[in-house]
């Protein structure tokens, strides 16, 4: 008969518990219940950061669906936490009202955060920062309210604050020490830290402390000891977290800041077991994810009855997660009297890394700007290693050394087996090379799917694929496999588009029946993308569905933070009339709209238009001429152009009007993402051709095409395609690359990381080296277009289009 095992707690600390005791031979000894306080399924809490700051969603989050507990065999109750232990008779009990016995309890409480006991603190509008709820609430203040103010300027007050700010809010960091970060950072990383931290638009108020929280019901401001103020409508608390010890504490267990363990993360009863946040092991208290990795590791090894594991504590490591900042530290990076203090600082890069030495080994490391060798670092200090054979190099990194190599290979040959690689997920480098030897993985995506690593904040993922290519070799792959194009079903974005073509499917449920999806009618991740794949290989057949568009190409407007919209009529080449203003003046003055500006791709954009009058207005601009600018869609959007030869004295060419007649050739296409071209009369390159998606650069004999190219958070320049002499070249080779385009990539695949999943060869061979696959590409080009280079709102009184204004399914 098996024995049973209760965990109190579905977090992070615990369910990792469970996985390791699954590694193990003796594994299906337990019958297993896990009650958790929350209603979903276990999720990566360090991981809310990019949740809040919309690079991740909760589904991404998710470590454990409800289907692995049912596969596990674990009976799970969600949304019931744990209110009793009875330890003389050996059993729980739940809020609502359960009983279950055990022979083996672990508690994995966790932590809670910690609220300043101040006036004020129990208004609304004033949180914590620790939960998908605590996420949720943000969100909903940020699009209700403007001002927010995140009491504590350490890992989590900042990954909170980037989140508001990214969310649209003001966001001011009140924090009570005179640099951020200070439990990780020293004086100058701190200082380079906030210094890039401002330049995003962030506020800090330094060695300021709180004294009250005002307002009535809800905050509406913050006062400091020293009587200024500043206002808020919501204020985020980040100053620390409390372990959760109450409910062992009631039932006699012995606790002091936490409950107090062993180093078999025995409590003082020997029938119970505890792991993570809530734990107190050697006087210390963990935050991390690493230590709570290892402490569940030497649990399972014990509930496993093998009785060899041993924790001894932990020396931990620090990354931020805040896009586009790379910062580590680990160990005492604070010197003392008799260390050494090796840094290495350059002001203009931004970079600055900072070692501290006793007796030839490492103590504690600092890092920001390149944090490339953190892992290598990290190892060094663990392992106590003597650095003196390498000391003069040593803040070069780890390429440096002459045995090593060359290149991020070289970084992962030499680092052990139990370096940690992802510590988000606490993966090493030997559960990675193990499960690439043993489960034969040749893939990122493979790596990812069965230990982790990577999977979460990705700034790991260099070290797996270097891992990857120095494992397998020739044999690596950096192209993710096959991947389910969502939850509904089995097939990729490519066997989709194959079914389409292959097997003639030109509807929708066509679709869903021939590839066996499992929902009925798609969610609203698969139906925008086969809305989309349908559209562009059937043009003249298949019926676009407005119901499978975002919200924004359905209305023609794009909708904003307070609800309302902006419309962008279509200016071809940015030319424009005195006609054509007087006409947006008159739209403006009719239906009052509040604010107009002038936008990077030569148009002009109308802010704050009530969605009722987006139809109204769209037509008296369609009577004016004016058709969607598509600023809103995945579509093709603008065509950037520079003045040329006709006025400018060092035009080659004459850009502005290549720039309409590629415009007018293209426009109304929609496409798997935005899509941005740009003619550029001289190589000056005024209209910035070398970053967009298909751009020209005109010199004396010709034209130079490029492709590729993204301006955005990732700037990528473009490749150079071909040089042609003629501007109808130009316009075949536009219309054979978007088509190529428009067929081959997967839907929200932008051009950029498209050419470089297909290469830069292939898409020169369909174009260049195929003169009848090009010509061919570009009438399909033109067919498209005939049924795409419609006025959607004057098709209204035609019947001829689908975009009416119905209820919003998708959102943006």
């Amino acid at each position: 008969m098996k024995e049973k095992l209760v965990l109190i707690g579905n977090g992070m600390a615990g369910i990792r518990t469970l996985e390791e005791l699954f590694k193990l031979e003796e594994a299906d000894k337990y019958e297993i219940t896990v009650f958790g306080d929350e209603p979903h399924p276990n999720y990566n809490r360090i991981m809310l950061s990019p949740v809040l700051a919309g690079e991740k969603t909760i589904d991404d989050i998710i470590l454990n669906s409800r289907e692995w507990y049912a596969e596990n065999d674990i009976t799970l109750h969600t949304g019931d936490p744990v209110v009793e232990i009875d330890r003389v008779g050996r059993q729980v009990k739940s809020e609502s009202g359960k009983s279950v016995a055990y022979d083996r309890l672990l508690i994995a409480t966790g932590s809670s955060p910690f609220i300043i006991p101040i006036p004020g603190a129990d208004l609304d509008g004033v949180i914590g920062f620790r939960d998908i709820k605590d996420v949720d609430t943000m969100l909903e203040a940020a699009s209700n309210y403007k001002k927010a103010v995140v009491i504590g300027g350490g890992l989590l007050g900042l990954e909170a604050a980037n989140g508001l700010m990214k969310n649209g809010m003001d966001v001011t960091v009140v924090h009570l020490m005179d640099i951020l970060m200070e439990r990780q950072l020293d004086k100058p990383a701190a200082n380079l830290l906030k210094a890039s931290l401002e330049q995003k638009g962030m506020q800090f108020l330094m060695e300021a402390q709180t004294a009250s929280i005002v307002g009535e019901k809800r905050v509406t401001g913050v006062e400091f000891a020293d009587g200024s103020s500043v206002e808020a409508d919501l204020v985020v608390m980040a100053v620390g977290i409390r372990p959760n010890f109450m409910l062992a504490e009631q039932a006699g267990i012995h606790c002091e800041r936490g409950i107090v363990v062993n180093d078999t993360m025995q409590t003082f009863d020997p029938k119970i077991y505890a792991v993570g946040e809530c734990v107190q092991h050697r006087d210390q208290c963990y935050g991390l994810v690493a230590p709570l990795f290892e402490q569940a590791k030497v649990c399972a090894n014990h509930l496993a009855h093998l009785g060899y594991g041993r924790y001894e504590g932990s020396v931990t490591s620090t990354k931020l997660k805040v896009t586009g900042i790379d910062l580590f530290s680990a160990g005492e990076f604070n010197e003392e009297e008799d260390d050494e203090i090796l840094v290495m600082q350059d002001p203009a890069l931004g970079v600055y890394k900072k070692l501290v030495i006793r007796d030839n080994q490492i103590k504690g490391a600092v890092m920001y700007g390149d944090t490339m060798d953190g892992t290598w670092y990290f190892q060094l200090l663990r392992e106590g290693t003597d650095i003196s054979a390498f000391r003069s190099t040593i803040l070069f990194g780890q390429h440096d050394l002459g045995d090593a190599g060359h290149g991020d290979e070289a970084r992962v040959a030499n680092l052990s087996d139990d370096a940690e690689i992802c510590g988000c997920n606490g993966v090493c480098k030997g559960d990675i090379v193990n499960a690439i030897t043993t489960k034969e993985l040749f893939t990122l995506d493979d790596v990812r799917i069965h230990t982790k690593a990577s999977a979460s904040c990705c700034s790991c993922t260099g070290l797996v694929e270097s891992i990857l290519a120095s494992t397998v070799g020739e044999g690596y792959s950096a192209v993710p496999s096959k991947k389910p194009m969502c939850s509904c079903t089995e097939h990729s974005h490519d066997e989709v588009v194959e079914a389409i073509q292959k097997e003639e499917l030109k509807s929708m449920r066509q679709l869903f029946d021939y590839l066996n999806w499992k929902t009925p009618d798609g969610c609203a991740s698969c139906r925008p993308a086969l809305n989309y794949y349908l559209l562009a290989r059937w043009p003249e057949e298949y019926q676009d569905d407005a119901q499978s568009r975002f919200i924004n190409e359905r209305a023609h407007g794009n909708i904003q933070k307070d609800g309302t919209y902006s419309v962008v009529p279509r200016m071809f080449g940015g030319l424009c009339t005195p006609k054509d203003l007087r006409a947006i003046a008159d739209v403006c003055d009719k239906f009052d709209v509040p604010e107009m500006k002038v936008t990077g791709g030569q148009r002009i954009d109308l802010f704050g238009v009530k969605k009722e009058d987006l139809p109204p207005m769209w037509k008296d601009l369609s009577d004016a001429g004016f058709v969607s600018g598509h600023a809103y869609g995945k579509a093709m959007r603008t065509v950037k152009t520079c003045a040329g030869k006709t006025w400018c004295r060092f035009g080659t060419q004459n850009s502005t009007g290549l720039g309409v007649k590629l415009e007018e050739l293209t426009w109304g296409s929609w496409m798997p993402h935005k899509f941005k071209l740009a003619v550029s009369g001289c190589p000056r390159n005024c209209a910035e051709a070398t970053i967009k998606d298909f751009g020209v650069v005109c010199v004396d004999s010709g034209y130079e095409l490029h492709i590729g190219g993204n301006g955005g958070i990732k700037v990528r320049v473009t490749d150079l395609l071909c040089r042609v002499e003629t501007e109808e070249e130009v316009l075949e080779c536009c219309g054979a690359f978007t088509q190529l385009y428009r067929e081959e990539a997967h839907y929200l695949e932008r051009t950029a990381p498209w050419v470089e999943r297909v290469g830069l060869g292939h898409i020169k061979q369909c174009i260049l080296d195929d003169e009848a696959g090009r010509k061919a590409l570009n009438e399909r080009f033109k067919v498209g277009q005939q049924y795409a280079q419609i006025d959607p709102w004057k098709a209204r009184a035609d019947g001829a289009h689908t975009n009416e204004f119905t209820p919003i399914e998708l959102a943006v």
